[in-house]
Order: C-alpha cells, then sequence, then structure tokens
C-alpha cells in the first residue's frame, strides 16, 4: 500500500510542473480572447474550459513521458529532443482532443461514422488552427525548458532565472 501511495504521489508531483505551465498559459489565452470577444459585445466563460485544457494537456504529456522511445536523443543537443517532444506531445494532445470530441458525436449520433462525419462538418477551422498552433508554440516552450532542467537541474535552472538560493537563517 505503502509503494502505491509513493507512486501515487510522484505522479502527482510530476505533473504539477506542467499543470502550471499550461494553466497560466491557457488562462492568459482564454483573458486576451474574450477580451477581443467583448469589443463584439460577446461574453464568454474560459476559465473552466482553459483549466480543463491544461490539466489534459498536462496529463497526455504525463502518460506521453512513459512511452520507451521519448527521450530519443539524450545526448545529441538539445534541439534533437525539444523538437522530437514537442512533435510527440502535439499528435497525442491532437489525438486526445479528436477522441474527446468525437465521443460527444457518437453519443449524439450512435454512429462512429457518422460522429466523425458531423465533427468535421462543425469544426469552425479557422479557431481549430488558432488553438494548434498556440498548443504547439506553447509545447516548444514547455519542451526547452523541460530540457534545460535534465541537463543542467532544477536547482542550476532556477538560480539562472531567479538569482542565487539565499542561505537559510538559523
Amino acid at each position: 500500500m505503502n509503494k502505491i501511495f509513493q507512486r501515487l504521489k510522484q505522479e502527482f508531483l510530476g505533473v504539477i510542473p506542467a499543470a502550471v505551465f499550461f494553466f497560466v498559459a491557457f488562462q492568459l489565452l482564454a483573458l486576451t480572447s474574450a477580451l477581443a470577444l467583448r469589443q463584439y459585445d460577446i461574453e464568454i466563460s474560459t476559465f473552466v474550459t482553459a483549466t480543463v485544457g491544461a490539466l489534459i494537456v498536462a496529463k497526455v504529456i504525463m502518460v506521453v513521458d512513459l512511452l520507451p522511445f521519448v527521450n530519443r536523443f539524450p545526448d545529441k543537443p538539445l534541439v534533437y529532443n525539444v523538437i522530437w517532444k514537442t512533435a510527440i506531445y502535439f499528435v497525442a494532445a491532437i489525438f486526445v482532443r479528436y477522441i474527446e470530441e468525437l465521443f460527444y458525436f457518437v453519443r449524439e449520433y450512435g454512429d462512429i461514422a457518422e460522429a466523425n462525419r458531423h465533427l468535421f462538418d462543425e469544426v469552425v477551422w479557422s479557431r481549430f488552427w488558432i488553438v494548434q498552433i498556440w498548443l504547439l508554440v506553447l509545447l516548444l516552450i514547455y519542451c526547452v525548458m523541460k530540457e534545460l532542467v535534465r541537463v543542467f537541474g532544477r536547482d542550476q535552472v532556477r538560480s539562472v532565472f531567479l538569482g542565487p538560493a539565499r542561505p537559510e537563517i538559523t
């Protein structure tokens, strides 16, 4: 039982950085969308959608990281792993999003082929591509930071960005 608790704790702590990163990023995107639409008197509530989206992307990253081929270029320059991981995360995130949307249409239409046809007919393609472009950019930024932490260590990266840690006063 203790091993299960330790594994769950490790998984929870492992997903926090991705969840926080994508939570902040998606909330900023949602806020800018809401502000842009406000000039047209369109009010949208996006906090929950952005939060759920961030959690889904964080979970996708966590699951994909379990695949044996994810860290394919650990001894090459960082750009190899960054591009490789960004591509894998991006494809996985699109796949999960597709399955999520398809599930909604299957419940409505009962048939996978019919649901898929309606899904492609009802997609707002301009919005779809905007979201995908932003997701790709955010995944790229996330992968750069993740690879920097992998190579230099969390403390060193923190020190570079935030300055050296202050000694504790005893």
